[in-house]
C-alpha cells in the first residue's frame, strides 16, 4: 500500500511543478511580513508616546484639580460657646410723628408766629390768613340759624302756648274744647302777687315812719283791711305844703286792677285821699294759630313761671309749620356749621407736638391752595423709630420688648439701644419670599437723626454653653463636609485630599448670624469643612 501511493506520486509529479511554486510563495510572505511589522510598530512607539502625553495631562490636571478643589475648603473646629439668638436687618430711621402742614385754602398770610426749631404742641397757632370774605359768611349764616330758630319757636308756641313772664294768673279768657283762631286771648299773667301804693302824710315828719313798719291798707271794694309793710319813706312837696310819702308793699287780695285806689293807717296816722295802687308788669297771653284748646288746667291766682306751658292748641296745620320749621332751622344750622368751620381752616393750628424743622412761608406772602406745597414740616422727636423687614424664617424669633442693638456708618464706633414695639402679622411675599415688618423705637437716640441708614440686631434667647459650627458650613439637607483619614495636611489647617472628604448628617438649633447650634451628630473639638467651590473652581477656569 505504502508503494502504491508512493507510485501515484511520482506519477503525477510531472504535471504539477509543486516544488517551483511552493518556494516563490514562501520567499513572497516573507518580504511583506517584514514591512508590516515595522510599520505596526511604529504606530505602537506613537501610541505609546501619545499615551503617555495624555497620562501626564491628566495626572498634572487631577493632581491641579485637586489643588485647587482642596483650597477652596477652610478648616473649622466645633466649639462651645454662649449663643446669642438674634435677627440682623437694616432700616431708615424715622421721627415718632410727621406732618407737613399744608391748606387748600387761597389767600394772604396775616401772621405766622413761629421760627423753624421751634417747639410747638398740638393745636399751636402756626399761620392766619386773611378771612374776611369768609367771616362775612359765617355771620351771615348765624343770622339766618337766630331767624330759623325763632320761626320754630313761633311755630312750637302756637301748638303749647306758654308763659311769657313769672308771676300769677290773674284772668282767663278761654276754656278746653273751645276753637280759637290766631290773635285770641288765651289768659292773663302779672308778674307779681305783690302790690305797690305810695301814701302821702301832710301833717307828719318823716321821722314818724321807717322801713319795715306795719301798715294797715283799705283797698277800695275790698271788704276789711290788708297789713302792709312799709318799703320807702322820703319828703315831698304837695300844694306848696311839705309832706311825707311812705311806699307800702302787700300782697294782692286777690284780681286786683290798676284802677283800684287804697287808703292807709300807719303808726297813729291816716293817709290823705285815695292813693292808686300800682300794678306789677303784666302780660297777655295770645293764640298764635288757629285750633282747639286742650290742657288748660291753670285758675285764676295759679303761680306760673317764664316758658311754662299753659295749654295745647291743636290743629294739623300748626303741626305742619312746627316741622317745617323745624327743617329749615336744621338747614341753617348746618349751613352756620359749614360757614364756621370756613373761617377755622383760615386758622392753621399743628397737628401733632413736635419741633419745626421748616418754615416756608412767612406774614404777608400769599398762599395759592394746594399749588404752593408744604408751609411747614414738623416732626415730633420725642423718639426715633425704625422699620426692618424680617424674613419669614426668622420672624418666630422676634417679639415685642426685646432689645435691640443700633449702629450707623455715620455714628462710627457708637452703639445704641432699641426696643422691639411692634411686630406685624401684614406680611409682604417677593420673588417667592415673605417678609414682615418690625418697628423698632430708640428713645435715647443721641447724634442719631432722621433719616440715616441703620443696622439693627435684634436680641432673643441666650443659650448658654452650645455646642456651635459656623452657619456657612451647613449644606442642603442639613449635612456638613468632614475630612476623612489623610483628607488634611499634617498641621490640620487645610485639604490635601478632597476625595477622602466625607458628608455628615447632623441635627441643628438655634442660631444666629454667624453660629448655628449642633445638638447631635458632632462633638467639641470635631473638624468640618465651609465649601467654596464655586468661586475655586471660577479660579481654575481662569487659570488662577
Amino acid at each position: 500500500m505504502e508503494t502504491e501511493w508512493m507510485n501515484e506520486t511520482s506519477a503525477e509529479a510531472p504535471s504539477v511543478p509543486a516544488p517551483e511554486k511552493t518556494e516563490k510563495k514562501k520567499f513572497s510572505l516573507k518580504g511583506f511580513g517584514g514591512k508590516k511589522k515595522k510599520r505596526w510598530l511604529k504606530i505602537l512607539i506613537i501610541l505609546v508616546v501619545v499615551i503617555a502625553i495624555v497620562a501626564g495631562c491628566v495626572s498634572r490636571l487631577t493632581k491641579n484639580v485637586n489643588t485647587q478643589l482642596s483650597s477652596s475648603y477652610l478648616v473649622s473646629t466645633v466649639t462651645r460657646q454662649d449663643l446669642t439668638v438674634s435677627v440682623s436687618g437694616t432700616a431708615t430711621l424715622q421721627p415718632a410723628d410727621s406732618y407737613n402742614v399744608t391748606t387748600l385754602l387761597s389767600g394772604d398770610i396775616v401772621s405766622a408766629p413761629f421760627e423753624e426749631g421751634d417747639l410747638v404742641t398740638k393745636d399751636t397757632l402756626l399761620y392766619t390768613m386773611d378771612s374776611s370774605d369768609a367771616q362775612d359768611s359765617m355771620d351771615r349764616a348765624q343770622i339766618s340759624v337766630q331767624q330759623a330758630q325763632m320761626s320754630y319757636q313761633q311755630a312750637q308756641e302756637a301748638l303749647h302756648p306758654t308763659a311769657p313772664i313769672s308771676g300769677t294768673v290773674s284772668e282767663i279768657y278761654v276754656h278746653n274744647g273751645e276753637s280759637v283762631t290766631a290773635g285770641t286771648q288765651l289768659a292773663k299773667i302779672v308778674a307779681s302777687t305783690e302790690l305797690s301804693i305810695d301814701f302821702l302824710f301832710p301833717f307828719a315828719s318823716p321821722s314818724d315812719f321807717y322801713v319795715g313798719q306795719a301798715a294797715t291798707v283799705f283797698v277800695d271794694g275790698y271788704a276789711g283791711s290788708q297789713m302792709g309793710t312799709v318799703t320807702y319813706v322820703s319828703n315831698i312837696t304837695s300844694n306848696g305844703k311839705e309832706a311825707v310819702s311812705v311806699r307800702v308793699r302787700l300782697n294782692n287780695p286777690g284780681t286786683v286792677s290798676d284802677a283800684v285806689t287804697a287808703s292807709a293807717i300807719i303808726g297813729s296816722y291816716s293817709s290823705y285821699g285815695q292813693a292808686p295802687v300800682s300794678m306789677p308788669a303784666s302780660s297777655v297771653v295770645y293764640a298764635s294759630g288757629s285750633g282747639t284748646v286742650n290742657d288748660f288746667s291753670k285758675l285764676a291766682g295759679s303761680t306760673v313761671t317764664k316758658g311754662e306751658v299753659l295749654c295745647t292748641v291743636e290743629s294739623e296745620t300748626i303741626r305742619d309749620q312746627i316741622e317745617s320749621a323745624r327743617l329749615n332751622l336744621q338747614s341753617a344750622q348746618l349751613s352756620a356749621s359749614t360757614a364756621s368751620g370756613a373761617v377755622d381752616d383760615y386758622n392753621i393750628k399743628s397737628p401733632i407736638a413736635g419741633t419745626v424743622i421748616e418754615k416756608n412761608f412767612k406774614a404777608g406772602d400769599k398762599v395759592d391752595g394746594a399749588s404752593s406745597g408744604t408751609l411747614a414740616v414738623i416732626y415730633d422727636l420725642s423718639y426715633l423709630e425704625l422699620e426692618m423687614a424680617v424674613d419669614e424664617l426668622d420672624i418666630g424669633k422676634v417679639e415685642v420688648g426685646q432689645e435691640v442693638r443700633i449702629t450707623a456708618d455715620a455714628l462710627e464706633g457708637q452703639t445704641f439701644s432699641g426696643v422691639v414695639d411692634k411686630v406685624s402679622i401684614n406680611g409682604t411675599t417677593a420673588n417667592g419670599a415673605t417678609s414682615y415688618p418690625v418697628t423698632i423705637i430708640i428713645e435715647d437716640y443721641g447724634d442719631l437723626r432722621p433719616g440715616m441708614n441703620v443696622s439693627a440686631q435684634i436680641i432673643g434667647e441666650v443659650v448658654p454653653n452650645a455646642l456651635c459650627i459656623p452657619v456657612d458650613a451647613v449644606e442642603r439637607g442639613n449635612t456638613v463636609t468632614v475630612p476623612g483619614p489623610g483628607a488634611l495636611s499634617e498641621d490640620g489647617l487645610s485639604v490635601v485630599d478632597v476625595t477622602k472628604l466625607e458628608t455628615k448628617e447632623v441635627t441643628l438649633g438655634r442660631n444666629d448670624d454667624e453660629y448655628i447650634e449642633v445638638t447631635d451628630g458632632l462633638e467639641e473639638g470635631d473638624v468640618v469643612l465651609i465649601s467654596n467651590q464655586a468661586s475655586s473652581l471660577m479660579d481654575m477656569m481662569m487659570g488662577g
